[in-house]
């Protein structure tokens, strides 16, 4: 795919609660504002259609079976406006291969290009398994979730993308291995806790896109999602030296900005980092 060497991407803040529909009339919303703003390729948060743990499993089911309600909302909603779309991540109860995963799901970000056909596909690698000091207290993904194991990238409008969710930040040897597929930019959809994002989400950022010399879009889920659930939000765009150019810091809401590839061209070349590697 040939791209211009500047797109305008957007990355999609959320406060999704338990009621699907409802988060699904907001995404619609989100992306409508996302291509009224020039998007060629917009990116939702973690989980921004099924949010509660409990439904998971279901509605990983269903998005497996012949009607699947979110991947055919956003087939559509790219069509429809004309727009690339990384699906966030919803739950997927069949791995890439096809086989049928019987008691839990994948947590899954899906690729939908403007004509709204499904074009990448990747699932979590890294699942969050921690204790947390906030009302919601133990997090363990790997009850619901299988973890994936195939690092995806895929040609887009706004240059090559490589696909990461939330947890993922933190193993930089995925995003090296993003790299060294080519990636120029990198989207993290995500669902930080409060008290991690507040001591971490930035600085982790900063350093996957210095260290990688990506740019790095960062949509998150932002506010209080339910009574035990807040999110850190700080949905973000970080260029490829580090430098945040947008972020929003909490409710729902879109920022967009131009993802300048002969920039990051530029500063490839003039500190080589990637030729400069020993270990």
């Amino acid at each position: 795919m040939t791209h211009t060497v500047s797109a305008r991407v957007a990355a999609i803040q959320m406060v999704s609660t338990h009621d699907i529909d409802a988060n699904l009339n907001e995404a619609r919303r989100l992306l409508a504002e996302a291509a009224e703003q020039g998007a060629s390729v917009a990116v939702l948060p973690e989980n921004f259609a099924v949010l509660a743990t409990h439904q998971m499993v279901d509605h990983g089911r269903a998005e497996a079976g012949e009607n699947p309600v979110i991947r055919s909302f956003l087939s559509e909603q790219a069509k429809t406006l004309g727009m690339w779309i990384v699906g966030g991540s919803l739950p997927l109860a069949v791995r890439p291969d096809g086989s049928a995963i019987n008691d839990r799901a994948r947590a899954t970000c899906l690729v939908f290009d403007d004509q709204g056909q499904e074009v990448a596909r990747y699932d979590k690698i890294h699942l969050f398994d921690a204790v947390v000091e906030d009302a919601h207290g133990q997090y363990r993904e790997s009850d619901t979730f299988e973890p994936g194991e195939q690092v995806v990238t895929i040609d887009t409008p706004a240059g090559k993308l490589g696909l990461a969710i939330c947890y993922d930040l933190r193993f930089p040897e995925l995003f090296r291995a993003l790299r060294e597929q080519g990636a120029e930019w990198v989207c993290l959809p995500s669902a930080f806790t409060w008290q991690t994002g507040d001591a971490h989400w930035h600085a982790l950022i900063r350093a996957r896109a210095i260290e990688n010399q990506v740019w790095v879009v960062a949509p998150g889920q932002g506010g209080q999602n339910s009574e035990r659930r807040r999110t850190y939000g700080h949905s973000l765009i970080c260029d490829p030296w580090g430098q945040v150019v947008t972020e929003l810091a909490e409710g729902p809401g879109v920022v967009a900005a131009e993802l300048d590839i002969d920039q990051l061209n530029q500063l490839r070349k003039r500190m080589p980092v990637w030729e400069h590697r020993r270990l």
